[in-house]
């Protein structure tokens, strides 16, 4: 794995487990240092595996407290979770889209 990629999965990572303790302004910096990077490489499969996840997690992280910028970040992973085809993010935009009015 190139290292951006690898940088850029480790901010994901550490704003999960940072969403998971409650801290979720730190969380969603982590998330901001991911897409921040990932958005300087070339469009590829693992870039927009590592985008879709981000996106999704950026919104569960978010949902609760500011639904616009949420539901923006919900139809980016939606979008990148379809055009990959990654299984995990396909599951993760499923359970996110359980509780709205709207199909993947």
């Amino acid at each position: 794995m190139r290292p951006a990629y690898l940088t850029a999965a480790q901010h994901l990572k550490r704003g999960r487990d940072l969403a998971i303790s409650g801290e979720s302004q730190r969380a969603l910096q982590e998330y901001n240092r991911a897409l921040q990077l990932l958005k300087t490489l070339p469009p590829e499969r693992t870039r927009d595996v590592l985008l879709a996840h981000t996106h999704l997690a950026y919104y569960q992280t978010l949902a609760i407290d500011n639904r616009d910028v949420a539901l923006e970040s919900l139809h980016l992973g939606i979008s990148y979770a379809r055009s990959t085809r990654d299984p995990l993010a396909r599951a993760i935009a499923e359970e996110c889209l359980s509780g709205l009015d709207i199909a993947l």
